[in-house]
């Protein structure tokens, strides 16, 4: 019965593995301070370049700045 259980689950249990691994991999670029900063410099090139205007680049820029200090809040937390 349980063998059964095993082959009917399995590619459930595969779909389910493979959600937690692209979960891993989105909460540490998530929690990369270097990937954001690197985002920062693009964003920045972007407004240089008039790829995008004030308000967007305004926007975006408080929104990257806000997650890299959640980041270093959260590296605080975990070090006390």
């Amino acid at each position: 019965m349980f063998l059964l259980d095993d082959i009917v689950l399995a590619p459930l249990k595969g779909i389910i593995f493979i959600g937690k691994k692209i979960d891993e991999l989105m909460q540490k670029e998530i929690s990369d301070e270097g990937r954001i900063k690197e985002r920062l410099m693009e964003l920045q090139l972007k407004f240089e370049m008039d790829e995008i205007t004030v308000e967007e680049y305004d926007k975006r820029e408080e929104e990257l700045l806000d997650l890299i200090e959640r980041i270093r809040a959260d590296k605080e937390n975990n070090q006390q």
